[in-house]
């Protein structure tokens, strides 16, 4: 049988139709165009759309069935005592693209089961547990206060393009003289810390008494040096990126403002994420040695965002500063360690190690290295550790000055090698007992990942009706719900709305679904799984419900809906203009003119426009018309250029005139976008 004819029966595409036989397991060479009849049989069998109570089992009452984690398609279509083409069909009109031997997650494996006719329930012991923020929250909230010891604070430096986040960090790095590091180079690991110390430093006098003494006074001072440690990130990626996947590791924000620029786009994009993440602000007003600089009016602009500072009657502390020059970066630091005393920020050194990767990359000869900030514990050569998908034993450490250590405790930037794949940054890293742990939980990182992306994500369905986009969020914390919410906010216009007709934190439940149902709502799922009632219920009343590890994955989908619904506008595209100096024929529709290109040029076969100026000197269109013909020199021709003359067939209802302006142009529809 021709496959034409085989993808004609199916009602698909040739290429189609070797896509899903493929996937479906079955074998046609990429060059045949035949195949045997009896192979034909099997694909159609297989491929061809059959009502739904054909495939479900013919029992009046549900069959009920456990399901693990993960499953082989081949174990899953044993398990239902199905045809395997049957699953592999419902695979495919669900969008799962899956082979015989490929494993899909319980969440895929539910849909599919109760979608041919079954009840479905999960094995307790084969539970999947996701290491993400919401782990590390929970770790964290564990240790008792007597278990928790006071931590650098932890400060991301942000704020708009050239107002002078770098030249700050770069300040603040020459400051940590005591170090002795400023000098020498420094490799960037995304993170650093910085010592501060007291401006009361003791120094040596010739009537001490004793050497005792001098050395009980440094002994002191010792105790006054606190350390910081900054997130020495490009611009704002690496923050959104780990806010986007639930990770938050900042504990402080200096906000950088220029007090010759003021109050900018940026600057109001980090004032709403500090606010949405509840994370302190101390504002850093940067180049107060300009000329233009305007102290007042940039804490006047700050006040209209939310933002009041102390002597403006709020509770912001503000340093006045130049990066460049370094004035005011001492008095900063100091305010970042008052503030560190006001939050009390404490960890645990002796509880379970964990933290968060801020950057990754492979090295060429220590292969997948990350950058990672402990959160708790102390994390130490030959510790076995897991994040994400990578698992190992720390083969090395070492600090942003390239220096080897042998361990690292809560808040202290770290570059670690010895991982078995590279983690992505907003993972969340812990040690575990042993290396056959770490390896089961890097493997079930890495099967989630791609049943994930074997299943894909389904397209947000919005009202075109009415022009709205109707959804109930569900989300694992209540920061994500509004950071979700606030970045729905950015995408208000007038023509399309979005409705967010209910949120909440946990599981999606039937609840969820029946207002779904009501609503006309798509239900959003970040971060939480759907109780296999309610996945049975959403497939009775057509319920959509898309699930999301990822923000911007979500704002993406969400934009792409509201987009959608967009009236296109029609869009001109002018390619030149021409005078017409003489009327050569005139018949029934159609007129032989000739002219002179004035502007661009004139393009055959494209519509053309009779235009006129208007009292302002706008060109208005007064008739339209189609070229036929087009001559440069009586020879044919596609296109005539600015300053060359032309013989022109016209087919139009306007009777052009000498003097008359044509102009060459084309339409297209043009999707609006935010």
């Amino acid at each position: 049988m021709n496959l034409s004819s085989l993808s004609h029966e199916l009602n698909m595409s040739v290429q189609e139709l070797r896509q899903k036989a493929s996937a479906a397991g079955f074998k046609i060479s990429p060059r045949a165009n035949k195949i045997d009849n009896h192979l034909a049989r099997q694909i159609q069998d297989a491929l061809a759309i059959k009502p739904k109570k054909e495939l479900a089992p013919k029992n009046t009452t549900p069959v009920k069935i456990q399901l693990p984690a993960f499953i082989k398609v081949r174990d899953f279509a044993e398990l239902l005592k199905l045809p395997i083409t049957d699953v592999i069909k419902t695979l495919i009109q669900n969008g799962v693209m899956a082979t015989i031997n490929e494993e899909i997650d319980f969440e895929t494996a539910s849909i599919i089961a109760t979608d041919l006719g079954f009840e479905v329930s999960s094995e307790q012991t084969s539970e999947v547990k996701e290491f993400g923020a919401g782990f590390l929250q929970e770790q964290l909230d564990a240790q008792t206060d007597e278990e928790k010891k006071p931590r650098a604070p932890i400060i991301a430096v942000m704020g708009h393009v050239d107002h002078g986040k770098t030249t700050l960090l770069d300040a603040i790095r020459e400051t940590d003289v005591v170090g002795g590091e400023s000098g020498g180079i420094t490799q960037h690991i995304g993170a650093y810390q910085v010592e501060v110390h007291s401006k009361d430093e003791p120094k040596s006098r010739a009537n001490e008494e004793s050497r005792g003494i001098l050395r009980q006074a440094q002994d002191d001072f010792a105790k006054q040096v606190r350390k910081i440690t900054f997130l020495d990130t490009p611009g704002h990626e690496a923050f959104v990126e780990m806010r986007a996947r639930g990770a938050n590791v900042t504990d402080l924000i200096i906000l950088v403002v220029a007090a010759d620029d003021s109050v900018r786009p940026q600057t109001i994009e980090v004032i709403n994420r500090a606010k949405f993440t509840n994370t302190p602000i101390i504002v850093a007003i940067n180049k107060i040695d300009k000329e233009a600089a305007n102290i007042t009016k940039v804490k006047q602009e700050l006040a209209e965002h939310g933002v009041l500072t102390e002597d403006w009657g709020g509770k912001t502390i503000a340093v006045e500063i130049s990066a460049k020059n370094k004035i005011g970066i001492d008095k900063l630091l100091e305010m970042v360690l008052l503030q560190a005393e006001v939050e009390n920020y404490t960890a645990n050194p002796n509880g379970k190690t964990l933290g968060t990767v801020i950057e990754s990359h492979v090295s060429q000869g220590q292969g997948p290295v990350a950058t990672v900030i402990v959160q708790n514990g102390t994390l130490r050569v030959s510790d076995i550790i897991v994040a994400g998908i990578g698992f190992g034993r720390v083969k090395s450490m070492e600090d942003e000055h390239g220096k080897k250590l042998k361990s690292a405790g809560p808040s202290t930037p770290v570059l670690i090698s010895g991982f078995s794949e590279l983690p992505e940054a907003g993972d969340i890293l812990q040690t575990t007992e042993s290396l056959d742990e770490a390896r089961q939980i890097g493997i079930t990182a890495q099967k989630l990942k791609h049943s994930r992306r074997l299943t894909g994500r389904s397209k947000l369905k919005a009202n075109a009706d009415d022009k709205s986009l109707n959804l109930i969020l569900k989300s694992d914390v209540a920061g994500s719900l509004e950071a979700i919410q606030q970045s729905f906010s950015k995408l208000k216009n007038d023509e399309v709305q979005i409705n967010v007709i209910s949120e909440g934190i946990g599981e999606v439940n039937e609840n969820d679904v029946m207002l779904a149902d009501s609503s006309k709502a798509t239900v959003i799922a970040f971060r939480v799984k759907t109780n296999p009632k309610a996945l049975n219920l959403a497939k009775q009343k057509k319920v959509s419900i898309d699930s999301y590890e990822v923000i911007y994955e979500l704002l993406e989908d969400v934009t792409s809906a509201v987009v959608e619904m967009f009236t296109p506008e029609m869009e001109k595209l002018v390619f030149g203009r021409a005078k017409v100096l003489a009327i050569f024929r005139t018949e029934k529709s159609q007129m032989i003119v000739g002219g002179e290109v004035t502007e661009g040029e004139i393009r055959k076969n494209k519509e053309v426009a009779i235009v006129k100026k208007d009292d302002e000197g706008l060109w208005q269109e007064v008739a339209r018309g189609e070229i036929l013909e087009l001559q440069q020199g009586k020879i044919d021709t596609k296109e005539v250029s600015r300053g060359n003359e032309f013989g022109m067939k016209v087919k139009t209802n306007y009777k052009i005139q000498e003097g008359d302006v044509i102009e060459s142009f084309e339409e297209s529809l043009k999707h609006k976008s935010l």
